[in-house]
């Protein structure tokens, strides 16, 4: 699954001015997730509402889980006069951008304390076009190359989009978006949520610099199969929702495909529920915002991303499969760690620690997760496949760790058992990665051999 490079050929390929763009679009994916989680977050909390509410109204991120009921369309449907001058990929990330920035205007006019329905809803409209917002952009990261440049450029695309989405959710958007509520600048969050608008305008116009990716013709859906004369509806269904389903499943296999699939859904569960009550957490044991800011947002994004280019390099030399097992292994032992800070109290250094045992292992697990996604997705219905698994994992991100709210109030805010409890979330996605390995050799066998002919 991995092409064998030494550290000095890894070193080289981030020579590609590609990787520059990808950094850019990662921006714009993790940036939308600060507005309706970070920020939203803390609004709410300082609004007085319960970590059950709080939780619960997290769950608009369900929209991530479930973009793949529109991923046809955004792979597919050709916007007016934006797909001439941008193509396809890019007219759909520029559309969404421009809609976002107008939906941040329009929730600084609400209040939780008295509509809090008003400001749920808009929350759901921006993360609705996140979601659709990263159709585009992972499809964009997939076509950017070529096939034969797959296998040694795919883990690098996966760091500089880890980078870029760290970027924009952590170390660059995240932590100027909490620095501007924080106890220093001290402004109110509607206000915060104008001044992001600024973003949007910057965002906007590197994106319409970017280069749109060239459309291979063996990426292209076959002729037979675009001539259905059995009416347009129909043909619309069979080619854009059924057909990428049914060759993901063709090509994997049944029991290839549904492990693939249960090990997305099962894999990051217990990091999902950590990262759902991360910022109340930070509060209730006594930080400021101000601190989460500098060292959640800023210090924690930074690490995640100056470690994401060496765990692009260790996936490509040893393997996905064997990065995605020790990260998780790795990942369930940094839990521990806020276990204990949820013990020792808001101790700075001991804090700073486990951010940077954190970030270095999601930042590891990320990588690699983006390349196995990657790794399984077809070219010719790219977003749609991406998205669909993509949808799976976030599933288990946003819906099932919805609870994670109620889970500590059932716990009677006992924030040390209720880490250990997500350490041990872990373990149902090693033993199906473990299952997933087994399985793959055939399929690597023909993925290989379907390369060496379509040479």
């Amino acid at each position: 699954m991995a092409q064998q490079l030494s550290f000095a050929d890894s070193i080289r390929q981030l020579k590609d001015k590609r990787f520059l763009t990808i950094l850019l679009f990662g921006f714009c994916s993790g940036f939308p997730y600060v507005l309706t989680g970070s920020v939203l977050t803390l609004w709410l909390q300082q609004s007085g509402f319960s970590r059950s509410t709080i939780g619960f109204i997290g769950a608009i991120g369900t929209v991530y889980a479930i973009n793949w009921m529109w991923a046809p369309f955004v792979d597919r449907v050709k916007l007016p006069v934006l797909h001439k001058l941008f193509g396809q990929r890019r007219s759909w990330i520029l559309l969404c951008q421009m809609f976002i920035a107008l939906l941040l205007l329009a929730i600084s006019f609400g209040d939780p304390s008295e509509n809090l329905l008003y400001v749920t809803v808009v929350a759901v409209a921006i993360a609705a076009l996140g979601a659709t917002l990263d159709i585009a952009v992972d499809a964009y990261r997939i076509t950017i190359f070529s096939r034969d440049e797959m296998d040694a450029k795919m883990p690098y695309a996966a760091a500089m989009s880890t980078i870029g989405w760290n970027a924009g959710y952590g170390f660059i958007g995240g932590a100027l978006a909490l620095a501007l509520g924080g106890e220093t600048i001290g402004l109110d969050w509607p206000i915060v949520y104008r001044w992001l608008i600024l973003f949007y305008v910057i965002i906007f116009a590197l994106v319409i610099v970017s280069p749109e990716p060239v459309i291979e013709e063996a990426d292209l859906i076959p002729a037979s199969e675009t001539n259905n004369s059995d009416g347009f509806v129909k043909a619309w269904l069979l080619k854009y929702f059924i057909g990428p389903f049914k060759e993901f499943f063709e090509r994997c296999g049944f029991k290839l495909a549904f492990a693939v699939l249960m090990f997305l859904l099962t894999f990051k569960l217990g990091e999902a529920m950590l990262g759902r009550m991360s910022l109340l957490f930070y509060v209730e044991v006594g930080f400021t915002t101000d601190q989460i800011s500098l060292y959640q947002k800023f210090f924690g994004g930074l690490v995640t991303a100056v470690f994401s280019i060496l765990a692009a390099m260790i996936n490509t030399r040893f393997g996905v499969i064997k990065g995605l097992f020790i990260a998780g292994i790795a990942m369930a032992a940094a839990n521990l760690l806020f276990a204990l800070l949820a013990i020792v109290g808001p101790d700075t250094n001991l804090f700073m620690f486990a951010l940077s045992v954190d970030n270095f292992f999601v930042a590891f697990s990320t990588v690699a997760f983006i390349s196995f996604i990657s790794y399984f997705t077809s070219r010719t219905y790219t977003g749609t496949q991406y998205a669909l698994m993509v949808s799976i994992a976030n599933f288990g991100r946003t819906t099932l760790a919805a609870g994670s709210g109620v889970l500590v109030d059932y716990l009677n805010g006992d924030w040390a058992f209720f880490f250990v409890l997500t350490s041990l979330m872990v373990i149902p996605g090693l033993c199906l990665l473990l299952w997933v390995g087994k399985l793959m050799q055939g399929y690597s066998e023909n993925r290989n051999s379907g390369k060496a002919q379509n040479s």
